[in-house]
């Protein structure tokens, strides 16, 4: 799937969240939303959440 189809997924997502829960619902989507995010790209191997949050490193 396209990378602007899923932007527009999420923008989708974030503006009925915001609509039903408010400015707090909002808050609450954007930050599962980069959750997500991060999970679906550590899966991909685009980023390494292990370097990224200072985990161990071997040498």
């Amino acid at each position: 799937m396209a990378s602007s189809i899923i932007g527009l997924f999420a923008g989708l997502l974030l503006g009925i969240a915001a609509a039903a829960g408010g400015f707090t619902g909002f808050l609450v989507a954007l930050v599962l939303a980069v959750i997500g995010w991060l999970v679906g790209s550590q899966l991909d191997g685009q980023i390494d959440l292990g370097r990224l949050m200072g985990g161990r490193r071997r040498e």
